[in-house]
């Protein structure tokens, strides 16, 4: 197995829904030929570097799996079908894994996450006891400019 990452703009005139629709076909593609999928990431909108297809905006998303080149082919194939999906990218990650690492990789960032989650409910319930951090004070850009002289 080879591992892949694909980051794809979707259209910004469609619904949260069907980019939640075109993410779901791709993870049921991915897991029909035996893929492994180690994590999904919706990075929301986005202004783009430069204008694609006369949009300006876009949805991005991030899809780390493992699989072989067919499962590529057949992710890429339907991307270009998809009017949604405006631009794609597929890069092929060094280095083959079993699914044994990937599942154990996933194993491990639930167990970050789990932890990160603990440890901010832990922050919050002590913030209350009257430790709060003093407010920054925001300099306009005439005060910034009046430093200087």
């Amino acid at each position: 197995m080879q591992r892949y990452e694909v980051i794809a703009i979707v259209s910004p005139d469609v619904s949260e829904d069907d980019v939640t629709a075109v993410i779901d076909r791709s993870q049921k593609i991915i897991n029909e030929r035996s893929g492994v999928i180690a994590k999904i990431e919706k990075w929301g909108k986005r202004r783009l570097a430069y204008e694609i297809k006369k949009f300006r905006d876009g949805y991005y998303f991030l899809i780390d799996f493992a699989g072989d080149g067919a499962i590529v082919s057949e992710v890429e194939r339907n991307y270009k079908i998809d009017d949604r999906v405006i631009k794609f990218m597929t890069v092929k990650k060094e280095g083959a894994c079993t699914r044994e690492d990937i599942e154990k990789e996933i194993a491990e960032a639930e167990a970050r996450r789990a932890k990160a989650r603990a440890s901010a409910d832990e922050q919050n319930g002590q913030s209350g006891q009257g430790t709060e951090a003093a407010p920054k004070k925001i300099t306009t850009k005439e005060e910034s400019s009046k430093k200087g002289e």
